[in-house]
Order: C-alpha cells, then structure tokens, then sequence
C-alpha cells in the first residue's frame, strides 16, 4: 500500500476498518492495533453529585464537610474525555471504556461514573427520555457534551446509531465497576445491551477477524466484568486486562508498559494504558492545573511511546491502546498507523490463529 493510502487511513479514521489492506483481514482482533478511549463517559460527569463509595473514605468524609471544594476539584481530575461517544468513534476510537454505577438513593437508574457519576444515564424509561442537552464546539470541530440535564438521551443509542452509519466498523465495548448494581439491575441491563445491538453482536466463542465480522454483521465485542453474567450469556466476553501504571509521571508509565511488556503479553484482548492517575501529593503542588493540562504535557514522549511499538501475537505487541482526550492529538492515527508494519507477517499470523486459554471452539 502506497504512502496515499496509508495517509487516507490516517487522515479519515471514521472508516479506517474498512480501509485496512485486504492481507489484514484475516487476522484476529486482538493483533491488531486499536485505539481506545479511557473513561470514555466522563465527558459529562455531574458535579453535583456525590463521590462514589468506592472513593478513599478520606475523600467522601471531606465531600461531606467541604462538597463545594471536593466536587470541582474531583471534576477538573476525573474528566478524562471531552467528546462524546460517536465523535470519539468518528476520531477513529474503537475500544470504549464503560464503567457503570449506581447511586445509594438513586432510585432504579444506572449512571456512568468516574470519581463522580454522570449527568448521562446508561439506560431511562422511554416515557422519560429527554434530548441531551447542548452541544458546542471547542477548537477544529469537536463536539462537546455540556450536560444540563439530569435526563438524557441513552448514550448507547447513539453509538448503536453510529454503527448503523459505518456498517464494516467494529467497536469494543468494556462494562465494568458496577458500583452498587443488583443482581436485578445486571439483568436488566444485559437485556437492554443485547436488545439494542441485536444481530450486531460478536459472540465470545468466536476468532473475530474483520472479515469474519463483516461477513455475520457483526460490530460489536461486549466485555462484561461479571463472572454470572458472562456465564449465561455467550454474547458477553470476559474482562479485558488493562495495564496501566497509577502515575503522574509520563516516563514511569512508559517504563511500567515496557516492564509489562517483557513478561510477555496477554492471549486475546488487553489494554495499554497511557492515561495518567494523579495523587493527592500532586494535586496539592499543582492547585492551577487539571487532568487536561497535566495529560498535554506528557503527550510528546507518551505518543513517540506509541509510534514505535508493533502489534501482533508476539511477546510485545500491543493491542488496544487507550489515553485520555483522544481529540486533542494525532493519538487514534498514530495507533491506526501501527497496524501497517502486520503486513509483512500477516499470513504468518493468521494461520497461527488461536482461541484465547478458556474458550473453546
């Protein structure tokens, strides 16, 4: 493939599956290089709310006495994305990271949650469904969530919506936390998944390649991190591991990858993580600054990081590679790019498919 297109793939990420050559058709999702988003939901945290009670009790003591200084301190570190889900699929984002709660006296609705919850719910009653909100735009066209509403539109309508739009485009969705959900709340929110991407859904028996996808209509890959759950529904993938480092410093995170990355690397699907994890030490020397600014920072040596690594089944390759403000940055071409150095191997590669440790065929 000429330099053309491989900038045509770069440059138009909102179909760049369709547009991988075809010797990479083949080969198994989980060796190919995908960017994701981390905390995908957070572009709409509410900061009203309470923290979560999974928050240090340290945290949720000061949020009681001091809530007018907790909530926007949590706010500026907790928001990790600024786009919503079908402008970060636009970006090129194909790896989604859920993570789903419930408020103690929050009735029956389940809220994406990050430090806070959301303005966004994950699933209403229909006789309760409102619009959004407002949207507007900050910097080259990028639209922004500005939640006034405490009702919205279901977020993964939208995305079911998308991929109706660029039916070759495939999607990982990762559901996780589940803070204070019932056994009844799981229930209704695996039927909820699995009625809206109905006939859409990779089943976890599967090799999913992009031909095999293609081929069944399928498009989306849910993990569901509960065991039960997961169980008695073959639609449902197991966890998918998520290597990140818990640091604010850049190079500690590339060194903990690297570290990660000689041990050898996960069969199936797995995470490298470049978002960074401020501390409380850090927030107090840096009373001016927020996640944003601290993540644009440590952009240069993170995304150089990236462009040198190679995807594929070997010991160090990567697979999903997920950061924070995905639009802010080359971040989504930088990971599509990865893929072309597979085109050499990519025979090799997917005549030695295997099913990950646990899966039969």
């Amino acid at each position: 493939m000429g330099n053309n297109q491989r900038e045509e793939v770069g440059g138009g990420n909102s179909d760049w599956m369709s547009r991988l050559p075809e010797e990479l058709l083949d080969v198994p999702l989980w060796n190919l290089a995908i960017p994701g988003s981390h905390d995908s939901m957070s572009f709409c945290l509410d900061v009203s709310s309470p923290v979560l009670r999974s928050e240090p009790w340290l945290l949720r003591l000061t949020d009681r006495l001091f809530p007018c200084w907790t909530r926007p301190c949590i706010f500026r570190w907790s928001t990790t994305q600024q786009s919503v889900l079908w402008y970060q699929c636009e970006l090129g984002i194909r790896y989604l990271d859920l993570r789903i709660a419930r408020k103690p006296a929050g009735g029956s609705r389940l809220f994406f949650a990050h430090g806070i919850y959301t303005l966004m719910s994950v699933k209403v009653c229909k006789a309760n469904r409102t619009q959004a909100g407002v949207f507007i735009i900050l910097g080259p066209c990028v639209p922004v969530c500005v939640c006034v509403c405490v009702c919205v539109q279901e977020a993964l309508e939208e995305l079911a919506s998308w991929l109706d739009a660029h039916p070759k485009e495939v999607i990982i969705m990762s559901c996780s936390h589940f803070e204070f959900l019932t056994d009844e709340d799981h229930v209704q929110l695996v039927e909820f998944i699995l009625s809206l991407f109905s006939g859409k859904l990779c089943f976890s028996q599967d090799v999913p390649t992009l031909r095999s996808c293609w081929s069944g209509g399928q498009q989306v890959i849910v993990s569901y991190d509960n065991h039960q759950m997961e169980q008695q529904h073959p639609e449902l993938w197991p966890n998918i591991p998520y290597w990140y480092a818990d640091s604010p410093d850049p190079e500690k995170v590339i060194a903990y990858l690297e570290e990660r990355k000689r041990h050898g690397r996960p069969d199936g699907f797995y995470v490298s993580g470049l978002n960074l994890t401020e501390d409380a030490r850090y927030i107090l020397l840096h009373p001016l600054q927020n996640l944003r600014k601290m993540t644009t920072k440590a952009l240069s040596p993170l995304l150089h990081w990236t462009a040198e690594q190679r995807p594929g089944p070997e010991q160090g390759g990567v697979n999903i590679v997920c950061c924070d403000f995905v639009g802010i940055s080359r971040f989504c071409s930088i990971v599509i790019d990865l893929n072309f150095r597979l085109l050499k191997a990519a025979v090799r590669t997917s005549s030695g498919t295997q099913l990950p440790p646990g899966r039969d065929a």
